[in-house]
């Protein structure tokens, strides 16, 4: 029985090393070539690669920062992205979109293109509005109006003017209140002064008791010819007055009730 030499043992472990090189090559140039396809499948998606499209174009004034590629929303979805963007002159600049065929239904002419973002702080997008339900559709190449975009700047500013002027409105009010504690101004002293309503508690009971005086005395005038229609005159305006100072002194009591409630609250 012959043993084999180590010459063909050497050729033996060769083979079988060359062979599981060639398997892991083979896999490793497989997976690559998914990931390839797979890249391109995805990026082919983001940019209409696979589905038929029209173009349309805007202008704006500022396009805040929307670029080449960025989405293209209407209700929401994505139907599109923009194809190019470039400046026409110092005021204007061109936007090209290019939207899947699939959406041209609902697309017509008096859209309107807006910038957004995705999120608060996201990428720029562009938003097509909803146009009106008798309006033609949009044709290919045509032109939409559009709609600047609110600049963060003047976001930042309008809220800065809000911040202050409600500060001022706050140091107002306390100054209010420290005047009222304080007994100071009419709100004051109707709070904080109780004689007056004392005073117009008296005031009310004199009326009253000066309405049935008078009362008395209508009643011994009617008896009196003469007098009959001098008294019925007087009386008519003295009940007139009567209740307009009455109505008028309720008003401020409750005025005044509605004050301390406020105070206590």
């Amino acid at each position: 029985m012959t043993l084999p030499s180590n010459h063909s043992l050497n050729d033996n472990l060769m083979d079988t090393h060359s062979k599981k090189f060639k398997v892991r090559l083979g896999l490793f140039i497989i997976g690559g070539l998914a990931i390839f396809f797979i890249a391109i499948f995805i990026i082919g998606k983001q940019d209409n690669l696979f589905d038929p499209v029209f173009k349309i174009t805007t202008t704006f004034r500022n396009v805040s920062g929307l670029e080449t590629g960025s989405n293209i929303r209407f209700s929401g979805i994505n139907v599109g992205t923009v194809d190019n963007i470039r400046i026409v002159n110092d005021t204007t600049v061109r936007v090209d979109l290019l939207i899947k065929k699939s959406v041209h239904q609902f697309i017509k002419n008096d859209c309107e293109a807006g910038i957004g973002s995705s999120g608060i702080i996201g990428d720029r997008i562009l938003i097509i509005t909803q146009g009106s339900l008798d309006a033609p559709l949009v044709k290919e190449g045509q032109y939409i109006v559009s709609k600047e975009p609110v600049e963060t700047d003047a976001i930042m500013e309008s809220l800065m003017i809000t911040s202050v002027n409600a500060a001022i409105v706050s140091f107002q009010l306390a100054e209010i209140m420290v005047n009222i504690n304080s007994g100071h101004g009419t709100l004051g002293r109707l709070i904080q002064d109780t004689t007056i309503a004392e005073n117009i508690d008296r005031t009310i009971i004199n009326l009253r008791q000066s309405s049935r005086g008078l009362d008395e005395n209508m009643k011994a005038a009617k008896e009196n010819f003469l007098l009959k229609g001098y008294f019925n005159r007087k009386e008519k305006v003295a009940v007139k007055a009567a209740e307009e100072f009455t109505k008028d002194s309720l008003e401020i009591k409750k005025e005044q009730q509605k004050a301390l409630e406020i105070k206590k609250k």
